[in-house]
């Protein structure tokens, strides 16, 4: 298992910072610990603490959803660190479903859900590679360009 210092220490080296957990903006909860495993709720892209908009194939290019699509990741983690106090009881990032605001016409959403991908693989080494779903969406809550939600595996100690 990876203590938190050294997760830390990863993120700082591909000079990222988590960022602060996002409120929910509707009724649920950000996170649920259940059965070892826990279920995050889709997360949108928030880069410098602006949401990132717009649709791919239209007025988003491959690299900023790509780019997007990693900040997602990053709060992710964020999520995952508030509710649980620590990254390190993460065991495995079991599945990552990444919704894409995109035309009819793009066809390149497992392009874009690589930028929550590799953070994880970056992150956890094996213990990030996951099961994974990248679909496209006429439309994501607030104009987002991107949303990610997860699934982990938790030590419960």
């Amino acid at each position: 298992m990876m203590t938190d210092a050294e997760i830390e220490a990863r993120l700082s080296g591909l000079g990222l910072v988590l960022p602060e957990p996002a409120a929910p903006v509707a009724a649920y909860v950000p996170v649920v610990v259940a059965g070892g495993l826990a279920h995050v709720s889709g997360q949108l892209p928030f880069v410098d603490g602006k949401l990132v908009t717009g649709r791919l194939g239209e007025d988003v290019s491959l690299e900023q959803g790509t780019a997007a699509a990693q900040a997602c990741g990053l709060m992710i983690l964020a999520q995952l660190k508030a509710a649980l106090g620590s990254l390190s009881r993460i065991e495995r990032i079991v599945k990552l479903g990444a919704f894409v605001n995109s035309t009819a016409d793009f066809t390149e959403q497992p392009k874009v859900a690589n930028g929550a991908s590799e953070l994880m693989a970056a992150v956890f080494d094996d213990a990030g590679r996951h099961a994974r779903s990248a679909v496209g969406v006429p439309v994501l809550p607030l104009g987002a360009a991107v949303e990610v939600d997860a699934i982990a595996a938790v030590r419960t100690d």
